[in-house]
């Protein structure tokens, strides 16, 4: 694990509001697809938003982080709130998740492109992906300066291919830069059973 990198973001998520966290816009819009039941996975969750509202509609819900200042608060709010969330400090570029284990696996703003096929192997049959993060394509500066972590055009859709394609949006430049999804890409998709 790099120290460098966790220190980075233990000082971020030590300022943070644990209650204030929020999921993810791609998991909200496409709420309706959720199953009733099963296992989630808030991959690189910080104080873990999508992991909150995962696991308070019902799914058992895991969260991992590289930063143990996340997780420590994360799951202090979980206990404190009865929320079934299993918050727990893991590397995911040194351990990713094990085949066919999770329902659903929610990504934001992270990006590893040699986890996507570690990813696809996670899900089990009929399982979900929701992944929503940074584009080069980009109109102002929010997001990550490193263009590494950020996707080419379509790469989202090059690095799911796998999976059966259920929703993507990705706007770039064109048209007004005012309105609209700009800056990101939206993936939803799922593994076929």
């Amino acid at each position: 694990m790099n120290d460098e990198i966790r220190s980075k973001w233990d000082a971020r998520h030590a300022e943070g509001d644990v209650a204030a966290a929020r999921p993810c816009a791609v998991l909200e819009a496409y709420a309706n697809l959720l199953p009733r039941a099963g296992t989630a996975l808030d991959l690189a969750c910080g104080l873990g938003g999508n992991a909150q509202w995962l696991a308070s509609r019902g799914l058992e819900t895991t969260a991992w982080d590289i930063s143990p200042v996340a997780i420590g608060r994360l799951g202090q709010y979980a206990g404190e709130r009865g929320l079934p969330i299993r918050a727990e400090v893991r590397d995911v570029e040194r351990a990713p998740p094990e085949p066919e284990r999770f329902d659903v696996i929610v990504v934001s703003y992270f990006l590893d492109c040699e986890l996507a096929p570690a990813l696809v192997r996670a899900l089990r049959p009929g399982g979900l992906l929701f992944y929503q993060t940074w584009t080069q394509e980009a109109v102002d500066a929010r997001g990550p300066e490193n263009p590494a972590f950020r996707l080419a055009p379509n790469e989202l859709l090059e690095l799911f291919a796998d999976l059966r394609l259920i929703a993507y949006r990705e706007e770039g430049v064109v048209g007004d830069p005012g309105q609209g999804l700009r800056n990101e890409a939206w993936l939803v998709a799922t593994r076929n059973p």
